[in-house]
């Protein structure tokens, strides 16, 4: 990415954050978390942008390590958009959708954070992908897919554990037992068909993404 690129995409995130803040956060709506949730999704793609593949090893590897730990907190966004439920748009009475600026804003709010983090978490994710492979002398197209799949499968099972355990990344470092006791007794068949579901969501959005990439270099 073009350093005019990252600056675009750090500008337009913090402008997000502010505006989270002072018309979100400050009057104690319920939508108060998405400025903590999009900081934390914002990591891993600052992380992304300092890294490059003449890195010295030992940097590349940490920084690496860390974007791991922090990159599902980007696609999680997707799964604050249940917080759609408490959205109620339908006029009772006609049972046609209301026009409430409120109602509207708080929609807006959401899909914008969804959006944003998971499209750029997903950008990071691919370019870190190629990195990695380009690190273990793999540069092959179908290498870095099947990176790509494990990264987004290892990153379904830490969307699971925050939503549902309710483990930020930050607990891994400085209370790894108490964590890794809680991840080695959430598995059941629930929760292994929340991550395949989850796994499924990402992989289509990186399709996508992939396709929009390669329609592109046809004009190049």
């Amino acid at each position: 990415m073009k350093q005019t690129s990252q600056w675009l995409v750090r500008t337009i995130f913090v402008v997000y954050m502010i505006y989270i803040y002072f018309f979100v956060y400050r009057v104690n709506s319920f939508y108060s978390f998405l400025l903590l949730n999009t900081f934390l999704a914002y990591i891993p793609i600052e992380l992304a942008m300092h890294m490059h593949s003449k890195q010295n090893r030992w940097v590349f590897w940490l920084f690496f390590l860390v974007w791991a730990l922090f990159y599902p907190n980007a696609p999680y966004l997707l799964t604050d958009l249940y917080h759609l439920a408490r959205v109620n748009p339908y006029d009772p009475q006609t049972n046609l959708m209301m026009f409430h600026f409120d109602l509207w804003k708080n929609f807006a709010d959401l899909v914008l954070a969804a959006l944003g983090c998971t499209l750029m978490g997903m950008w990071s994710l691919d370019y870190v992908a190629h990195l990695v492979a380009i690190r273990l002398h793999q540069p092959s197209r179908l290498f870095c897919y099947s990176l790509v799949a494990i990264f987004n499968f290892f990153s379904a099972i830490g969307v699971f554990i925050g939503r549902f355990l309710r483990l930020h990344s930050i607990y891994l470092i400085f209370e790894p037992q108490w964590a890794l006791q809680k991840i080695a007794q959430m598995w059941d068949l629930k929760a292994l068909i929340f991550i395949v579901s989850f796994f499924i969501i990402q992989m289509a959005v990186w399709i996508c993404m992939e396709i929009y990439r390669h329609s592109l270099q046809q004009f190049n």
